[in-house]
């Protein structure tokens, strides 16, 4: 399924609930920071857990060509790195790539895989450790950051200009995020204990389940029919299959297009809501670790 964008430069359009949503979480982040040191600290985890995870939603979207038709515009409104270890332009890259391989959940094409290529190693133990949902929520975290800035100190080893492009504006942006976490006194381990590692936490509930192996492209995608609190903070991508169907439909329209037609993907993994997936997978796999069937001679 193709990757889509909102609008083109000859109707301009803009969709305001998505800059309103921007305005929120910006200047919510800011006013969090700012006042962190009245907050107790469950309300700050909890706060800003909540800010950074959806900040990255909306990175998401705005990936997607939303919320204006102008990428320019889009990409700075998704660019300022709040959870600072993951440069926007590869998240970009990398998200566009898993929306257009036909070879989902194959961990030697799809970008975003969780499964391995192959068993054993040091990598099949790390995949163990957070392979639960509970491992996800508290290991994930750290995991993901450190493979993730591995696997770029190996890039800058072959590929250093494309490295530089990518990480110098980028930390520009995290030296500008340090900095206004300085001046209002919010130490950078206190930011890291309160937003980035929760906040990354809860973004892996989304991604824990939302694909699955499986021979069948359509049972590929999941549904999670949720329409609480979770579903806000991930802006409707809990409906996974039809995000990657319609792609360029805006987060608050997924909704209706569902409700339109909830039974449009009959072979899709399906879930009531979050709850479910607590229940069953909190402290059980979601699935085997090694992909079934991984690309022939690219092992």
């Amino acid at each position: 399924m193709a990757q889509g964008q909102a609008g083109n430069p000859g109707s301009i359009s803009v969709e305001w609930p998505t800059l309103v949503l921007a305005v929120a979480i910006y200047g919510g982040w800011l006013a969090l920071a700012y006042a962190h040191a009245a907050l107790p600290w469950p309300v700050l985890m909890i706060a800003g857990a909540w800010l950074i995870a959806w900040h990255g939603s909306l990175q998401h979207e705005v990936i997607h060509g939303h919320p204006t038709p102008y990428r320019w515009i889009n990409d700075a409104i998704g660019f300022p790195p709040l959870s600072l270890w993951l440069p926007y332009a590869i998240y970009r890259r990398d998200h566009i790539a898993h929306h257009r391989t036909p070879h989902l959940t194959d961990p030697l094409d799809d970008s975003e895989s969780n499964y391995l290529a192959r068993p054993g190693g040091p990598a099949h133990l790390v995949a163990a450790a957070e392979s639960t949902l509970a491992g996800r929520m508290v290991l994930g975290p750290p995991i993901r950051i450190v493979r993730f800035w591995w696997s770029e100190l190996r890039r800058a080893g072959t590929h250093p200009l494309a490295f530089v492009r990518d990480w110098a504006p980028h930390m520009i942006g995290v030296t500008l995020v340090l900095g206004w976490l300085h001046h209002v006194g919010l130490s950078p381990m206190t930011y890291v204990l309160c937003f980035i590692w929760p906040g990354t936490a809860l973004s892996l509930i989304r991604s824990y389940a939302e694909h699955r192996a499986s021979a069948d492209p359509a049972a590929r995608t999941a549904i999670v029919a949720d329409n609480g609190p979770l579903a806000l903070l991930f802006l409707n991508n809990n409906l996974h299959i039809w995000h990657h169907a319609y792609p360029a439909l805006p987060w608050y329209a997924l909704p209706a297009a569902y409700r339109a037609d909830p039974d449009a993907f009959p072979q899709a993994p399906r879930y009531a809501h979050y709850g479910v997936i607590f229940a069953r997978f909190l402290l059980r796999p979601h699935d085997r670790l090694v992909h079934p069937a991984p690309l022939p001679g690219k092992r």
